[in-house]
């Protein structure tokens, strides 16, 4: 099990930094958006990162790379087909970072939807989704297509059960609260939304997620679902022939969502 450490950035950022298994001094940080909170957590606990693991191109990802090399000097893994600063080893799907100084190991998968090049990276029951997967959610669509994001999601609701899902913002109170307005009746997602207020109202992380929980009230993972697919018909008005369809309804609605 990886021991992972949250940096919160800007308004609802998170940057992730994962420790050495063996010593846990030395950490990796995924998708360092900024660069100033990353240096005062690794000097306030006495940490040493040794690489940095970025999923996609967005500035609130990337913004801090170049500060954070020339500080420490550390290598950059990243999508190969996006303009990743300061990047040394191209990423493409079942490439995998060997991050030998943490004795860990990640694989990269192609996650196009939110970004064409977008991917994310599991190993040790953990994946780092970027912005393809929330809790409760997923990405906008700036630069895929409904279906490249149902299959990158349909690729992650298929990793085991327990695997840890660490993204990119803290989104899920309001997810939820969308995720109950197209399914009312999804108890889980209830009691997980009364949950997550608390830990908001507490000032903690409502993160990380597993895949388990998102298979329950996730409505982006779950366009098979015949509550979801009725939902999506009568927020449109006409039938649905796929789940495609049904999820580019759901995501439309989400986008409106208030």
């Amino acid at each position: 099990m990886l021991d992972v450490t949250p940096v919160p950035a800007f308004s609802d950022n998170y940057i992730w930094l994962i420790h050495g298994l063996d010593d846990r001094r030395r950490v990796a940080i995924v998708d360092p958006g900024d660069a100033s909170p990353v240096i005062s957590v690794c000097d306030e606990l006495g940490l040493e990162p040794v690489a940095l693991v970025i999923t996609h191109h967005h500035w609130d990802h990337v913004g801090g790379i170049g500060a954070l090399v020339k500080r420490f000097d550390v290598p950059v893994y990243g999508p190969a087909s996006e303009a990743i600063p300061c990047r040394t080893h191209p990423m493409t799907e079942g490439d995998r970072a060997t991050l030998t100084e943490l004795n860990v190991e990640l694989e990269a998968l192609a996650m196009p939807g939110h970004t064409a090049g977008q991917l994310a990276y599991t190993g040790h029951d953990s994946l780092f989704c970027g912005d393809t997967l929330f809790s409760a959610g997923c990405g906008r669509l700036f630069e895929g297509t409904p279906a490249e994001m149902v299959s990158s999601l349909g690729k992650l609701a298929k990793l085991a059960p327990q695997t840890r899902v660490y993204c990119g913002h803290e989104y899920t109170v309001n997810n939820l609260e969308f995720a109950l307005t197209v399914e009312p009746g999804n108890a889980e997602a209830r009691d997980y939304l009364e949950q997550a207020r608390d830990m908001r109202t507490r000032g903690q992380p409502t993160l990380p997620s597993t895949i388990d929980l998102e298979r329950k009230v996730n409505p982006f993972l779950r366009c098979t679902e015949a509550s979801v697919r009725q939902a999506a018909e009568t927020r449109s008005g006409r039938q649905l022939d796929d789940n495609i369809a049904v999820f580019s309804v759901i995501r439309r609605w989400k986008d409106e969502f208030q």
